[in-house]
């Protein structure tokens, strides 16, 4: 039975009515189980009210690099089906070509390979799906694979496609099969079925935001933006174009599940739960996700996560160095302490009930980690 730790509710009560985001959830685990959690504001403000509970789902956005493809990528490295140093080429041929052809695994999931943080992929196919891939491979890198850490959405895309060639399933299906059905969850997925929209926390009014990043990045015209609310479908552009599953976005999960998943993570999980008595990972492959594999770069890097080392990272003084954590562009994060079998899961959704710019929230992060230690040391 969990409780609410007052300090992180009131805190997220007056950034709600700051006008910060309509909605928080958060938990926070320790040892495998929940100890604090509560839903506060309203995961739907328009067309209608809806509160917000520890059930309602929200849209991850890029936890679904760590959560989903660095986890499935982990499996395969267990395998041996791949290893850090494999060139993807090897999988994807239409990387073999001079500036592309010595991109390892490892270096998509550092976010080392040199491709850029994002290009409109609906623009660059020419409103094709099946070009989309072919598009990724003929965009210029910005620099030599291995020298900089530049977070590239191309780069997990990439990885999804990976996945799938190798597998030769859908990523959502590998996702279903290999995560989703053997932690029992209910809530997580990719594309929710419309009738579960009212469960669903909204996102934002159309897709202005990367209306305006296409229009400032000069990368073209394109005529089928969504207008209306973004409420259970993805919220990134590139996804849903994708088909709403790719490597980068698109799960879809509470705060609760999402717990699920992150324990994965943990070394040690408490035995009171069928989900917590499985392990999809062996204990000597989650060193990847503590280790820093970009020493002297722009960001500290592991396997799908940032190390908490990271010059500004939203993890705050109060979490140890080696603590890792990804966030997502709708308002999500989740921060991992291996080191005392920590994890901080905070779900918000800034980019639903307000007009751009969207407030960055890594200062509310910061805090919240601050306020949950304290009360977890309580």
């Amino acid at each position: 039975m969990t409780q609410s730790a007052s300090s992180i509710s009131e805190f997220l009560t007056e950034r709600i009515a700051a006008g910060d985001f309509p909605s928080a959830v958060y938990i926070v685990g320790e040892a495998g189980r929940a100890v604090f959690a509560e839903a506060i504001g309203n995961a739907v403000v328009e067309p209608s009210r809806i509160p917000a509970t520890l059930d309602t789902i929200y849209d991850l956005a890029s936890l679904t690099k760590p959560l989903i493809t660095a986890l499935l990528c982990a499996r395969r490295l267990e395998s041996r089906e791949i290893t850090l140093t494999s060139p993807v080429a090897e999988f994807l041929p239409e990387f073999d070509r001079p500036d592309k052809r010595s991109i390892t695994v490892g270096q998509l999931l550092t976010h080392t390979s040199g491709l850029p943080a994002w290009r409109p992929l609906y623009i660059l196919a020419g409103g094709k799906r099946e070009r989309a891939f072919a598009a990724i491979a003929s965009v210029d890198l910005e620099y030599a694979p291995g020298t900089r850490v530049i977070y590239s959405d191309l780069g997990f895309i990439t990885l999804g496609l990976l996945l799938e060639r190798l597998t030769g399933k859908p990523l959502a299906e590998l996702a279903r099969a290999e995560i989703f059905q053997r932690l029992t969850l209910k809530r997580t997925f990719f594309n929710p079925e419309i009738a579960m929209q009212t469960g669903i926390a909204a996102c934002e009014t159309g897709n202005a935001y990367e209306q305006n990043t296409c229009r400032e990045t000069n990368a073209g015209e394109f005529q089928n933006w969504r207008q209306d609310i973004i409420w259970g479908q993805v919220h990134d552009g590139n996804a849903h174009f994708l088909g709403g599953a790719a490597g980068h976005a698109g799960l879809f999960s509470t705060a609760p599940e999402t717990l699920i998943i992150a324990n994965q993570f943990l070394e040690r999980r408490a035995k009171n739960t069928s989900a917590d008595n499985l392990s999809l990972l062996k204990p000597e492959i989650l060193d990847l996700f503590r280790n820093n594999f970009t020493a002297g770069l722009e960001e500290s890097r592991s396997i799908g996560w940032m190390l908490a080392e990271t010059n500004g990272s939203s993890a705050g003084s109060d979490l140890p160095s080696d603590s890792f954590g990804h966030s997502g562009f709708t308002g999500t994060s989740c921060w991992i302490d291996p080191q005392h079998q920590r994890v901080f899961i905070l779900l918000t959704n800034r980019t639903h009930g307000r007009q751009l710019p969207f407030i960055n929230i890594n200062s509310v992060r910061r805090r919240f980690h601050s306020f949950a230690v304290e009360a977890l040391e309580k």
